[in-house]
């Protein structure tokens, strides 16, 4: 399953990966400088949810692609059932 990210999508993408690097970068620089560990904490979950908001994105454009490949006809050879239980093992390994 390839993954087709353009324009619009692909700079969300980019921009939450970016966001969720620059608070990591934060979290490190925190833990450095022995700050209070509830600032930390909110942080990173921060982080967290960037990066999670992320993978659901590229999952929700990988999923819109199959649907409109096999409507297409264009991704033949695969079984239907096969690619529902690859993307909803993608899916899970955010939750």
């Amino acid at each position: 399953m390839e993954l087709d990210l353009a324009g619009a999508e692909l700079k969300a993408v980019l921009n939450r990966l970016r966001r969720a690097q620059g608070q990591i970068a934060g979290v490190i620089r925190m833990i450095e400088e022995g700050r209070d560990c509830e600032e930390v904490v909110t942080q990173l979950a921060a982080a967290s949810r960037a990066l999670d908001r992320a993978g659901f994105a590229i999952i929700a454009t990988g999923l819109q692609q199959c649907l409109t490949d096999m409507e297409n006809g264009t991704r033949t050879g695969e079984d239907p059932d096969q690619m529902r239980a690859r993307l909803e093992k993608l899916f899970l390994s955010l939750a």
